[in-house]
């Protein structure tokens, strides 16, 4: 499994044969301004919640690429009104797509559309196939429900979290969560965009360290290997 870190909580992951892009937004992030946004590639946009940090270049990707968009079902109506494919889902389901089983869990976050209007619940997808499984946690606070992973799901290959803290979990609270989930590879995300989410790398990687657990801090644009 490859994984490209695209800015702030946007990844490219190449699972099985396919190419999963997620929470999309590089045009105006200006730490993302050496991606080159028009040779992305991918079959499959997943959204974990409407904000527009996350959604802002939904349009022009699925435009570039015709990938199909995976989200709830608000937000995949949303972009289905404006011509784009998708597949809704909700909590607590699970669906097999061509690349794998994805199970959509809960996040504890707000969501709405750069419009102010209802984008429904914010979520987090687990992911697997016969070789892999992965977590990306979307924007969370930690939750209870992530104990849930495990029980239900195919154990953890690595989980993708936020922790800049103020809008999410930050340090303490992520490796928290990375025990709940028993997942002993965290890749971090959702942080230094904005002047309230810098992470102190430092700091992360201590925490991390004395739970024996491997924290990957990926610059924007570096391919990790798991």
């Amino acid at each position: 499994m490859k994984i490209q870190y695209l800015g702030h909580a946007c990844v490219l992951i190449e699972f099985g044969s396919h190419k999963l892009l997620f929470d999309p937004f590089i045009s105006v992030n200006e730490l993302a301004k050496h991606i080159e946004i028009d040779k992305i590639e991918t079959d499959f946009i997943l959204l974990s919640h409407g904000h527009q940090d996350h959604i802002l270049d939904v349009e022009r990707i699925a435009g570039n690429t015709g990938a199909a968009i995976i989200s709830n079902f608000e937000i995949v109506s949303y972009f289905q009104k404006k011509g784009l494919n998708g597949h809704p889902m909700n909590h607590g389901g699970v669906w097999e797509f061509e690349f794998g089983k994805v199970k959509m869990v809960n996040a504890i976050h707000s969501s709405s559309f750069p419009d102010g209007s209802y984008a429904g619940n914010p979520s987090g997808f687990v992911i697997w196939n016969d070789e892999q499984c992965f977590y990306f946690a979307g924007d969370t606070a930690l939750t209870w429900d992530m104990k849930l992973i495990p029980l239900l799901c195919p154990k953890l290959d690595c989980c993708i979290l936020p922790m800049g803290d103020n809008f999410t979990m930050g340090i303490e609270e992520a490796s928290i969560a990375s025990d709940f989930v028993e997942c002993s590879t965290v890749i971090a995300c959702h942080f230094d965009t904005f002047g309230y989410i810098i992470l102190d790398k430092e700091e992360a990687q201590k925490v991390f360290e004395q739970k024996n657990i491997t924290l990957l801090i990926p610059s924007i644009g570096e391919t990790l290997i798991v």
